[in-house]
This record gives C-alpha cells, sequence and structure tokens, in this order.
C-alpha cells in the first residue's frame, strides 16, 4: 500500500502550504494566521470548522456513514521563539521566531489528510481534525480541553505524529506504553541568616545547605526509584550571592524533573519534598519547595499502538517500521488528551538531522518528502479504523 496516488500529486501543493507556515510562524496562542489559514482550507472542502477552540485552536469535523464511532487527528501549529539561520526562501519573515520542531509540517500533513478525506468519504463514522495551539510549553492542549473539547467532540480515540530528526525519512516509529516523560518544574527557596564571610560561625549559610540538597536530590533517581523506571532530578539554576566577602541570606534553586510513568511522577514529588525538609533540618535553615505541575506522561494504549503499526506496515513496509522503541525523555502536551481517552502518538523520520537540522535547533527545517507519507498515513489510519468491518 504505497503513498495514495491522489495525496502524491499534491506534493507540491502541500510544500507550498507548509513552507508559508514556515516563512509566517507564530507563537503559542498567537497562532492567527496560521488558525486561519486552516480555517479557510477546511471550509473550501466542506468541512464543519470551529475556529477559537483553546483559544487559537481550529477543529475540521468530517461525517460519513451511520457508524457513531468517532476518531480524533491531532497536529500542533505554533512555533518557538528562536532566530532562525537558514537563508532559503521560506525562512522565517518574523524576527525571533521560527518553526524548528515542524509543526508547520505536521499541520500541512494533516490539511493533506483533510482534503482527501472530505473528497473520498472512505470509512463509516466521524474524524475530528484538531489543530491544537501552543504545544511549546503553554498547554494547547490543556486549554481545548477546558474549552470542552470532549464534550463538543466525543471522540472514541485519538492519534498524534511528529517527525524526528535521526530516523530516516520514510520510517515510522511506534511504541505502545510510555513514549516521552512528564515534564515538571520546581523552585526551592532556602532561607538562612547572612553575614562576614570571614565570619561563617555567625551566620546559617543557604549555599552550603542549598549545595547539599543538589547533592541529595540526585539521590532519588539512585536510590528512591525503581531503577527499571526512567526518571530524572535536574537542577539548572542556582542563584545566591552578589558579594566576594559576604554570605548571603538567601540561595534559590530551580529545576526540571521527568518520570514516565504517573506514580513515578507523584513518587519523585514527595521524595522532592522530603529531602527539602531533612536539609532544614540538619542545617538549621528555612527551605521552601514549590512544585509546579507541567505536561504529564506520555502514554500510548496497546490496542491503539497495534493499529497504527499495522497501518505504517503497510503503507511503508513493515521493514520500516520501528516497533516499541525506548521512550524520549522530553515532553508533549498531547499526553493531555491520552489521559481522557485511548490513543497514540508515532514518530515520522526526518532524516539525519545534519547541519543542526534537529529539533528547537535554528537551522532546523521540516523535511517535505514527509507531506504526503504523512498524509498518507492519516487516510489509511481513518480507513482502517473506521472501516465498515472493524464495526
Amino acid at each position: 500500500m504505497p503513498i495514495i496516488p491522489e495525496i502524491a500529486a499534491r506534493q507540491a501543493a502541500l510544500t507550498e502550504i507548509r513552507r508559508d507556515i514556515h516563512a509566517f510562524p507564530e507563537l503559542a496562542f498567537e497562532e492567527a494566521r496560521t488558525a486561519e489559514l486552516v480555517a479557510s482550507q477546511m471550509e473550501r472542502w466542506g468541512l464543519e470548522v470551529h475556529r477559537g477552540v483553546g483559544q487559537t485552536g481550529v477543529v475540521g469535523v468530517i461525517y460519513n456513514g451511520d457508524s457513531k464511532r468517532v476518531i480524533g487527528l491531532r497536529a500542533d501549529m505554533d512555533a518557538l521563539p528562536i532566530e532562525e539561520a537558514n537563508q532559503f526562501a521560506h525562512r522565517s519573515r518574523h524576527a525571533g521566531c521560527m518553526h524548528a520542531c515542524g509543526h508547520d509540517g505536521h499541520t500541512a500533513m494533516l490539511l493533506g489528510a483533510a482534503e482527501y478525506l472530505a473528497e473520498r468519504r472512505n470509512f463509516d463514522g466521524t474524524v475530528v481534525l484538531v489543530f491544537q495551539p501552543a504545544e511549546e510549553g503553554r498547554g494547547g492542549a490543556a486549554a481545548m480541553i477546558a474549552d470542552g473539547f470532549f464534550e463538543r467532540f466525543p471522540v472514541d480515540a485519538i492519534f498524534g505524529m511528529h517527525n524526528w530528526p535521526g530516523m530516516p525519512a520514510g520510517r515510522f516509529g511506534i511504541s505502545p506504553g510510555p513514549v516521552m516523560a512528564s515534564a515538571d518544574r520546581f523552585d526551592i527557596v532556602v532561607t538562612g541568616h547572612g553575614g562576614h564571610a570571614a565570619m561563617p560561625h555567625l551566620t546559617v549559610d543557604p549555599i552550603v545547605a542549598a549545595a547539599a540538597l543538589v547533592t541529595a536530590l540526585q539521590t532519588i533517581a539512585s536510590r528512591s526509584i525503581d531503577p527499571l523506571d526512567g526518571v530524572v532530578v535536574s537542577v539548572t539554576q542556582f542563584h545566591a550571592g552578589e558579594a566576594y566577602n559576604a554570605i548571603p541570606g538567601e540561595a534559590r534553586l530551580c529545576g526540571t524533573t521527568r518520570a514516565l510513568r504517573p506514580a513515578v511522577r507523584a513518587a519523585t514529588a514527595q521524595r522532592m519534598r522530603q529531602i527539602c525538609d531533612g536539609i532544614a533540618a540538619v542545617h538549621g535553615v528555612k527551605v521552601e519547595f514549590t512544585w509546579m505541575d507541567g505536561y504529564p506522561p506520555t502514554v500510548n494504549t496497546l490496542a491503539e499502538a497495534e493499529l497504527c503499526r499495522a497501518v505504517a506496515g503497510e503503507l511503508a513496509g513493515v521493514e520500516q517500521v520501528d516497533w516499541a522503541l525506548r521512550p524520549s525523555m522530553g515532553a508533549e502536551d498531547f499526553s493531555n488528551f491520552l489521559e481522557h481517552r485511548p490513543g497514540c502518538y508515532v514518530w515520522i523520520g526526518n532524516g539525519p538531522g545534519e547541519g543542526g537540522c534537529t529539533l528547537h535547533n535554528k537551522h532546523y527545517d521540516f523535511n517535505d518528502e514527509n507531506l504526503t507519507l504523512g498524509a498518507s498515513y492519516w487516510v489509511r489510519l481513518v480507513e482502517a479504523a473506521l472501516a465498515p468491518e472493524a464495526l
């Protein structure tokens, strides 16, 4: 089952759409131009279109047949606050903003599928096309859910796809279970009693306590969590003092934690609080610990992962599908959708990633050769999930 011929014939048109989006990137919850491009294209093809879902999100709906089965397909639309270093014709025209993660390509691929599905409707059920804002750290999925996404579009399952530099173009990566980690943040303020550095015995040194805290936090992964469970605790900021000869009264630590399972995520937060309390008692300081929930782990459900594996194998060849890949400790807010419904998030190879063509890099660009493959994958997934014999 090769790339769908009608979609293959749209390579130039999809490339033009993708490069137009790339040239005019928009940050989280500012995707007005992109959202209007998406909405107007779907309206041209006769889809039911809903604007402003979760602020700047767009949802298209295609109905066919009598089945009550509903599936969702999701693409993200936002760009990153990065100054683009590429010099090709479609480079970003917005200073300090670029599509450095391929969301322009994700949007174009789903649009390519939308056009074909609207024309052919070779399925029995309802397809919900989700063009999500603000994936890059601003919680666009949660915003759509808070705006009544699942009440307004009651999907039975939802699917996502992301390009992956370093994976050869033409390949897919699919995993049952965890695909990406949670991403939470923390602030820790250590308060002591400052004074002259030559008389440390008259102070309560927050730097010594904070340094001990940094070391102690590293024992969470090595001693508090099962070695077979993935967890990361990274202190990424340490702020204290301004003078060479003065012990400050306060030190501040900031960082991020990552976990592949919700239970490990919760255990990590609990253990961090215990360590903070222990350091406070040992060093005679006050320790304020603040945990900020971010994205939960992205966890695929088995049946949906196996469906995606079968579809990708028929489309690209079974030898082009990597099954049960090791998870990434990066994070993705498609996880919020998967907390509510079964589904699967897959990788599509973007090529070798040479010359800085890696995610969140100022030299990145989406591989346009993927556009027809990705669009064909979406179509075949719909036809498989909503096939009449599957009812």
